[in-house]
């Protein structure tokens, strides 16, 4: 599980990351997006190092980038002044990554963090490169897009539910449950905002491909987080973290996140105003 893992937490950071903040439209962004592979390179070496000092200290050189990356959150907030729905999710993406590298730097120092063991630590690291960067972003992208009840309710409802699975974390089962259950929520809207938007926008079929791919995959993927979750909280009957890590890790990272992103991409492309809009 170690190494899927550690796949999967590369792909967040040397290419999810900066695919993503390409796709926010502020021009504030752009000298940390030329930058990030100085802070991702030695981040994602650190994963295949034994843990110790080495690990630790090329971790925190991407945990520099991301605590970086966070600052534009409240600068953003202060030049746009905007409490939309878009923002709060554009807003929720720019903040995760440094929960991510937090937990980095602990499980690549061996230390456990606020009681939390070394296998949950690796396992915040992709989660929050994915659930809270990807999910968010394109949850706001989505919403900015098609600013209708549905797009709302989607770019709030991603963030609130990744800020209750990370405070369940501390409180328990049962709020990780209830954020698990408003995540998946949030992000069935993406799924079905995303597939409408493949089914009727007229695109070219590679854009179409890529946003079915996503919208069906995030659409399975969610089951097993809320199956995770419910059995966590219940003691019934749920997959296992190695089988959730190649199933619905794997699924989100490239079916859902990766897809997403590009085909976000293409539809800027093709209509450059769209993303003009920090």
């Amino acid at each position: 599980m170690s190494v899927l893992v550690g796949l999967i937490v590369m792909l967040g950071m040397l290419v999810i990351v900066p695919l993503g903040l390409g796709l926010v439209g502020d021009p504030s962004l752009d000298r940390i997006r030329r930058m990030w592979p100085l802070f991702a390179a030695p981040g994602a070496l650190s994963l295949w190092l034994p843990r110790g000092d080495v690990a630790a200290a090329l971790a925190l050189c991407y945990a520099l980038g991301t605590l970086l990356l966070a600052t534009h959150a409240p600068r953003r907030l202060a030049r746009t002044r905007s409490a939309r729905p878009a923002e709060a999710a554009l807003l929720t993406a720019l903040v995760a990554p440094s929960v991510a590298a937090l937990a980095l730097v602990a499980e690549r120092s061996g230390h456990e963090l606020f009681g939390f063991g070394l296998g949950i630590l690796a396992l915040t690291v992709p989660h929050f490169h994915f659930a809270g960067f990807a999910a968010a972003l394109v949850a706001g992208l989505v919403c900015r897009a098609q600013d209708e009840t549905a797009g709302r309710f989607a770019a709030l409802s991603v963030p609130l539910g990744t800020l209750l699975v990370l405070v369940g974390y501390f409180t328990g089962d049962r709020t990780e449950l209830a954020g698990a259950l408003v995540l998946t929520a949030g992000m069935w809207t993406v799924a079905l905002l995303t597939w409408r938007t493949a089914r009727t926008d007229g695109r070219d079929r590679v854009t179409g491909a890529l946003l079915a791919v996503s919208a069906g995959v995030l659409a399975v993927t969610m089951v097993l987080a809320l199956s995770w979750a419910l059995g966590e909280a219940t003691g019934l009957p749920h997959p296992t973290l190695t089988w959730m890590a190649a199933t619905h890790g794997l699924g989100n990272a490239l079916g859902f996140a990766l897809c997403a992103l590009l085909a976000r991409r293409r539809l800027q492309e093709r209509t450059p105003s769209e993303g003009r809009t920090a």
